[in-house]
């Protein structure tokens, strides 16, 4: 998958779970493909989808790091986040290596289609949107986690009146 879908599913998702950890989310999604361009810097060779596209490395940092005490929960949404890369890459034709111990290669779905192709995109709008349905229906507003709900801070006494005419019509 591009980067924008890896980066739209995984913030959309950790929206409705965590607003706080969007962009750590976010940058563990990103995490196994900018992980090679440092090993290529760094003078090792690596082949894309290889070491840094393991299935069970990424779950089991992701499940220790749940589990574990880590530091407000940025490693666990920087791992779940890696996980949500994993798991989308999963779905195209090449797969991604299911252990380091073994060649076989895992698919999601059956990988039915290449990076790049429509139904990539097709398939972020459909998380995306169920994300906000659940969100709605849960009857969370951390889906928007950065636009200010003035009517809310006017209603329970956080500003006076003067202060939400100023910003009733400010989105951010």
């Amino acid at each position: 998958m591009k980067w924008l879908n890896h980066t739209l599913i995984a913030g959309s998702l950790c929206a409705v779970v965590s607003p706080p950890h969007v962009a750590v989310c976010v940058a563990g999604a990103t995490a196994p493909d900018w992980m090679e361009y440092v090993a290529k810097i760094c003078g090792r060779k690596i082949k894309h989808r290889g070491p840094t596209h393991v299935l069970t490395h990424w779950l089991i940092a992701a499940i220790a790091f749940t589990f574990i005490w880590d530091y407000h929960g940025i490693f666990m949404a920087f791992a779940w986040g890696g996980v949500s890369h994993i798991l989308t890459d999963a779905m195209t034709v090449s797969g991604v290596p299911f252990s380091p111990y073994s060649d076989r290669r895992f698919h999601l779905f059956g990988g039915r289609f290449r990076t790049g192709d429509p139904i990539e995109y097709a398939i972020s709008a459909a998380v995306i949107v169920i994300c906000i349905g659940v969100s709605h229906l849960i009857g969370s507003s951390s889906f928007s986690p950065f636009f200010f709900d003035w009517a809310g801070y006017y209603d329970r006494g956080l500003i006076d009146g003067s202060e939400w005419k100023a910003n009733r019509f400010k989105f951010i």
